[in-house]
């Protein structure tokens, strides 16, 4: 298993630290109460008006392997090349508009986000990797996965325990090994305004 922990400017607690993206995956099984524990993860993340605005679908390749195939058919090509070997496969949706009233619900992206990232951090917990990707067919998802009209397939994510970069083709294996990086924390805070740095 390769371990990636972020070298961090200051510190975060470890969950946030181990969390990457690996595309190296063992092919070893995702189990349905791993899968569980991270459903419950997203179930908990915070939604304005506590809509919950997410929807997934998944598969895992053990268990139900047509599934597994129909999920991996909509990925990317490139994204087709290393995801086999996850042990489960998901697609996150995030409802458009309010159950209650119809209306627009203009952060329906931003909380199944959420519920995506807690997934992330709960793989972590249990000793798997997550790999977020938007390299999927939106437009066959809507189709053959019965998506309702005001439901928008955003997200496909790969989980599965993590292997080694040998296990991928040369130029995904140097991506692999290549070294954690992210922008200083001057280039994207301000204080009060656009253009005065944060002073940290």
């Amino acid at each position: 298993m390769t371990e990636k922990t972020a070298p961090t400017a200051y510190p975060i607690h470890p969950l946030l630290a181990a969390r990457w993206s690996p595309r190296a995956f063992t092919g070893a099984p995702v189990t349905a109460e791993q899968e569980a524990s991270l459903l419950e993860a997203g179930r908990w993340a915070a939604s304005c008006f506590n809509e919950q605005p997410w929807v997934f679908v998944t598969a895992r390749k053990e268990a139900e392997p047509e599934a597994f195939a129909k999920l991996l058919s909509l990925l990317s090509v490139n994204n087709q090349a290393w995801a086999p070997a996850a042990g489960l496969l998901v697609i996150g949706f995030a409802r458009t508009k309010f159950a209650a009233n119809g209306n627009p619900n203009a952060v329906a992206y931003y909380d199944l986000g959420q519920a995506v990232a807690q997934m992330a951090l709960q793989a972590v917990e249990l000793g798997l990797g997550s790999h977020q990707m938007r390299g999927f067919d939106v437009e066959r998802a809507r189709v053959e996965l019965g998506v309702p009209a005001d439901h928008d397939p955003v997200v496909a994510v790969a989980f599965g325990v993590t292997g080694t970069p040998d296990l991928l083709p040369e130029a995904l294996a140097a991506r692999e090994k290549a070294p954690r990086v992210r922008k200083p924390i001057t280039e994207f805070a301000h204080v009060g305004a656009f253009g005065t740095p944060v002073k940290v």
